[in-house]
């Protein structure tokens, strides 16, 4: 396990696209390697605050990808146990989730698997708790009752089989919830420590984050920052990684 400190929001975020950037450039997508894991709450597509339309404004629109590369749960679905279903042999089809990125909730939440859920769970409908509508009212204008109830999300266990995740943690509010993501023992109900039994994870946060750990803790990962700063210089770049397979690739000569 990696734990990244750094200052502040500002700092936590570019080092963490940073290093998604030299993922995806290393992994090298294409054509059936694009994978988006959507969160929908059964709002419409169009929706201002359905995840479609988030993922769009926010993400989608700003780089080169074909909308037939990437694969959203559909929270209209007739059926929505089958689309869960679906969802998850689409990944297997793909051959796994390369790297999950997320964040986690104040109650230590990862995707919308609240506290108590199985750590072994699968994309499944899941009631959200009254915590996660509260947080939400938010891009409701406060009307309660035009949060949604309800979701579709991955499972604890399918993220877990991803070979890499990367979480995102900042501010003082998430403080505990890395405390128990991180010190703390393996718990069903702060689902997010669920990776410390990932061989593979690296947590990203902010200084004001890290608040209940303890100073030693906190020292120890700061150490190791010039060693986890490599991870992100140089980076890389597609056109300079294809080079290098190309070259890779030539027969050897004398």
């Amino acid at each position: 396990m990696k734990l990244i400190i750094l200052e502040n929001y500002s700092q936590a975020s570019e080092w963490a696209a940073k290093y998604i950037r030299n993922r995806i450039v290393q992994f090298g997508p294409g054509p059936g390697r694009f994978f988006t894991l959507g969160l929908p709450t059964g709002l419409p597509r169009d929706h201002p605050e359905s995840y479609h339309s988030f993922m769009w404004n926010n993400f989608f629109k700003h780089i080169d990808i074909s909308p037939e590369n990437v694969h959203i749960l559909d929270g209209n679905a007739p059926d929505l146990q089958a689309e869960c279903d679906a969802f998850e042999e689409k990944i297997k089809a793909t051959g796994g989730i390369e790297l999950f990125v997320g964040g986690i909730g104040p109650d230590g939440h990862i995707a919308f698997n609240e506290p108590g859920s199985s750590l072994v769970s699968r994309t499944r409908v899941k009631t959200l708790a009254m915590d996660t509508i509260l947080a939400n009212a938010r891009f409701f204008d406060g009307d309660l009752s035009k949060v949604p109830t309800m979701a579709l999300t991955v499972g604890v266990g399918t993220v877990m089989d991803a070979r890499e995740v990367l979480i995102l943690i900042t501010g003082a509010h998430k403080a505990f919830a890395l405390y128990k993501a991180i010190e703390d023992g393996v718990n069903h109900m702060w689902t997010v420590s669920a990776f410390q039994q990932h061989p593979n994870t690296v947590f990203v946060c902010d200084e004001d984050a890290t608040l209940e750990l303890r100073v030693k803790t906190v020292k120890y990962f700061k150490g190791l920052m010039l060693v986890h700063n490599k991870l992100v210089e140089p980076l890389y770049s597609m056109k300079e990684m294809g080079a290098e397979r190309s070259q890779s690739k030539k027969p050897y000569s004398d």
